[in-house]
């Protein structure tokens, strides 16, 4: 396991890709909408819902300018970097930077244990802040809280009632449905139902999004390239 919480470099120019696809993304107020998916390689985190381990050190060195030649073939406008942690990896804000100075529309993933600090403000993050059932509370950033913009969003990924409980306490602490676009909840798969969450937040009158990673009802869910 890749602990430490220090970005790493490759070699200059370059960037470890686990794959590159087109596929309609799932989550986020973008869910519904075609985009192209950059999976940077490697991790430093451990979630115990993580669907995408394959991530954590399969990969290929590939230059910055190949990469965007490659994405450049789908004729697709909306771009996301993701991960493994796109973050552990130095060169992925040179990559973001040409992104954005191609015309993309850039979206990073992160999972908010690295700086966000220095991401190109271009680049709409989606970050997550990790509930306790996710087993890594303890790496949450908060001082990245601060960096996000008001075009931003936050996800909570819910594992159990406490995660939400936790949440909504974190809403209120950061005043997140001021900070930023929107605060995502996400059941964990086949953990908690959605209905379940569903009604929690119709209870509660919270002003969130429910998202359900609607690729995984289109594809199989564990449909790698999706």
């Amino acid at each position: 396991m890749i602990e430490n919480n220090t970005p790493i470099s490759i070699e200059d120019g370059k960037i470890k890709i686990n794959e590159i696809f087109y596929s309609i993304q799932g989550e986020s107020t973008k869910a519904g909408l075609p985009c192209v998916f950059i999976r940077l390689t490697y991790c430093n985190v451990r979630c115990v819902y993580c669907d995408t381990e394959y991530a954590f050190f399969e990969g290929t060195d590939y230059l910055i300018e190949d990469i965007i030649n490659d994405v450049k073939k789908f004729n697709c406008k909306l771009v996301e970097v993701t991960g493994g942690e796109p973050l552990f990896q130095r060169n992925v804000h040179q990559l973001m930077k040409k992104l954005c100075d191609e015309g993309f529309e850039v979206m990073l993933e992160t999972g908010g244990s690295l700086p966000i600090k220095n991401v190109d403000k271009r680049v709409k993050v989606i970050m997550d802040l990790k509930t306790p059932y996710s087993g890594m509370e303890k790496k949450n950033r908060y001082e990245n809280l601060k960096y996000l913009k008001t075009t931003d969003e936050v996800k909570f990924v819910i594992g159990s009632r406490e995660d939400y409980d936790w949440a909504k306490e974190k809403i209120n602490e950061y005043d997140l449905t001021i900070k930023v676009q929107q605060v995502l909840f996400s059941p964990v798969f086949e953990k908690v139902e959605n209905i379940e969450l569903a009604n929690w937040i119709l209870e509660d009158k919270l002003n969130v999004r429910l998202q359900l990673q609607l690729h995984k009802y289109i594809w199989e869910p564990e449909t790698r390239g999706v």
